[in-house]
C-alpha cells in the first residue's frame, strides 16, 4: 500500500502533538528551527483551552448560582466580551455580547452570565448558534419571562482570507417570550445595549 493511501490509518493513531508536526512540515519551509520545536506540544495545549466548553456543562454551573427574587424588571448584562473559534476555518472571531432577561422569580448571579458565554463560546462556533445557544440556557435555567441576546464579532475568517474586510462586523440575537412577542421590551432592551455608544 502507497504511503498516500495509508496515510488516514497514520493520521487516525497519531497524537496530537504529531498531527501538528506534521502541519508544521505541511507549511514551514524549517519544521526544525528552535521556535517551533516545542509548537506542538503548545499548540495541543491551546487548543484544549480554546475548546474546553465542550466538558463544561452549563445547566450545571448555573444551577449553583439560581436565587429567588421577588424582581420582575430587565435584567442586563451588557459588554461581556468573547472569544471563538469559527468552525468553518478554525480562525478567531471575537466580540461582545449583551444578555437581558424578565425573571419569574429566579434570577441568575451575574458573573455566572459571563461563565455562560464563555463555555458556549469554547468551542468550535458559529456566532448564530452560539447566539441561541446561550438564550437558551437561560431559558431551561430559570424559565423567565423573556430572554434577549445580542452578540457583537468581528471574524477573523472574513479579516485575513476570503474578502479580507477589515472594519466589517455581524450582530446577531435570539429572543424569545415577551422580548419576542412584545416590540417596546425588545426596544427597550436594544435602547439600552446602544446607550452611551452614540
Amino acid at each position: 500500500m502507497s504511503e498516500k493511501a495509508d496515510s488516514p490509518r497514520l493520521l487516525a493513531d497519531a497524537t496530537t502533538q504529531e498531527i501538528y508536526g506534521e502541519l508544521l512540515r505541511r507549511y514551514d519551509k524549517d519544521p526544525t528551527r528552535d521556535g517551533l520545536l516545542r509548537t506542538p506540544e503548545r499548540a495541543e495545549k491551546t487548543m484544549a483551552f480554546l475548546t474546553r466548553g465542550n466538558e463544561m456543562d452549563p445547566a450545571q454551573v448555573l444551577r449553583d448560582a439560581l436565587f429567588d427574587v421577588d424582581y420582575d424588571q430587565m435584567v442586563i448584562v451588557r459588554d461581556v466580551e468573547f472569544y471563538s473559534l469559527c468552525e468553518h476555518h478554525m480562525l478567531p472571531f471575537f466580540g461582545k455580547a449583551h444578555i437581558a432577561y424578565i425573571p419569574n422569580g429566579k434570577v441568575i448571579g451575574l458573573s455566572k452570565m459571563a461563565r455562560l458565554v464563555d463555555i458556549f463560546a469554547r468551542r468550535l462556533q458559529v456566532q448564530e448558534r452560539l447566539t441561541r445557544e446561550i438564550a437558551d440556557a437561560i431559558e431551561d435555567a430559570i424559565h423567565p419571562q423573556g430572554v434577549g441576546v445580542v452578540m457583537e464579532a468581528q471574524h477573523l475568517c472574513m479579516m485575513m482570507r476570503g474578502v479580507e474586510k477589515q472594519h466589517s462586523s455581524t450582530v446577531t440575537s435570539a429572543m424569545t417570550g415577551v422580548f419576542r412577542e412584545h416590540q417596546g421590551t425588545r426596544s427597550e432592551f436594544l435602547s439600552l445595549v446602544r446607550h452611551g455608544r452614540e
